[in-house]
């Protein structure tokens, strides 16, 4: 059998006929694609299934004929498979029968074929016990069969939280509350994705904030209480001060948290937010202002505050395309927002300080002044590659002193 192996081997690497591991191959991708296991649980006629077989030409019979015998041989000791034959006329070696087709008929031959009889065992179990537990979710098995059989014993935990969900929608307590025999946060955290589909088929309509997407909202999404958001301050005029000033000449810094920040009962008049903890930090005092640090993406926190309305609000990014995303998000939900520090005449001064973007942002910005407009045009058309990032940490104090100086005074 060794011998023969290696001389389909030689043959096939030479001529491509199909070997007993094309015919495995085959099979292994309908596994990998689900089509085996989604035949379990939503049939679609796809067995018995004919498999690509390629054979030996007029030439190759005539030339290789003991190869051909061998090949054939091969294919017809691949357990699992049913190999048709037919009788093929040749002028110089006569009339022999010889591989015609090759057929996977059921499911569990092809599990068989790839050594997967125990893997289709336990999704059967699997599609019984969702089937008499959540028969709901039964389709979502038929659609993600790979990865519902690699969930494996986790599946108690998962449909254990769905019937808890089901029983007590949008509980409004915290995950960590939540009192599922074997489930913790870490469980559930680890498996966002997977019950957000199943919670999404299982749970009414009006227990799901459709709004709220992405793992990051899972909380969110089900009504579950989520972990606030905080919003951290430098008060930078002692008139300001939450807390006793004791001559604090750095400016008071203070964490709240986002509904604390909304709620918050000030006379500031001016607002700089900056990215860089270190410009943060060493914003010098000024009347009736508080520096915010670190908006990023998360801009929301501060549209909440309905109190900044009245204040002027200067944002200090990087000048690049993602702190112009930034700029236009904030003015998204702060539309008077006015951009610190991020122009083309400091761009251009602090050439020598720029750095390349790696992966820059290239979405249509519509809050953006015509002069940012055109800056961000040229960033994100590669104007000033390689170089066409100017951090913020990167302009000298000096200047930043000087353009502070420059502005307007609180409203």
């Amino acid at each position: 059998m060794g011998a023969v192996a290696s001389i389909t081997a030689v043959v096939t690497l030479k001529f491509k006929w199909t070997t007993p591991k094309d015919l495995r191959g085959q099979v292994r991708r309908l596994w990998d694609r689900g089509v085996v296991l989604r035949e379990i649980v939503a049939p679609a006629g796809v067995f018995p299934k004919r498999l690509v077989l390629k054979r030996p030409g007029s030439v190759e019979l005539r030339d290789r004929f003991g190869d051909v015998r061998a090949w054939a041989a091969s294919l017809r000791s691949v357990p699992h498979v049913r190999i048709v034959m037919r009788e093929v006329r040749h002028r110089v070696i006569g009339t022999n029968a010889l591989p015609h087709a090759a057929w996977v008929e059921s499911a569990d031959e092809a599990a068989a074929l790839i050594g997967k009889r125990r893997e289709l065992k336990l999704f059967r179990e699997l599609v019984a016990m969702v089937g008499k537990r959540q028969p709901a979710l039964v389709p979502w098995l038929a659609k993600r069969p790979i990865r519902a059989l690699e969930i494996g014993s986790r599946w108690n935990g998962l449909l254990s939280v769905v019937k808890w969900l089901q029983d007590r929608p949008r509980p409004n307590i915290y995950v960590r509350q939540m009192d599922v025999a074997g489930v913790d946060t870490k469980f559930v955290e680890a498996h966002r994705r997977t019950l957000a589909e199943l919670l999404d088929i299982t749970l009414p309509p009006e227990a799901i904030d459709h709004a709220m997407t992405g793992a990051a909202k899972f909380a969110d999404r089900y009504g579950f209480r989520s972990k606030p958001q905080h919003v951290r301050i430098r008060i930078l005029d002692p008139e300001l001060a939450l807390l006793p000033w004791r001559g604090e000449e750095a400016g008071q810094d203070v964490v709240l948290s986002a509904a604390s920040f909304a709620n918050l009962e000030t006379s500031a008049r001016r607002i700089i937010v900056t990215e860089n903890e270190i410009n943060f930090l060493a914003l010098p005092l000024m009347e009736g202002t508080l520096a915010v640090f670190g908006a990023g993406y998360g801009v929301e926190a501060l549209g909440g505050a309905g109190w900044l309305e009245r204040c002027r609000v200067h944002y200090w990014g990087d000048i690049d395309t993602h702190g112009f995303a930034i700029l236009d998000e904030l003015r998204d939900h702060l539309e008077k927002t006015e951009s610190f520090l991020m122009d083309r005449h400091t761009f251009q001064t602090f050439e020598p300080l720029r750095v390349p973007e790696r992966k820059p942002a290239t979405r249509t910005l519509t809050r953006l002044t015509s002069e940012e407009q055109e800056l961000y045009a040229d960033l994100c058309g590669g104007k000033y590659d390689p170089n066409s990032r100017l951090e913020q940490e990167r302009i000298s104090f000096g200047w930043v002193e000087a353009a502070l100086a420059r502005l307007p005074g609180p409203q």
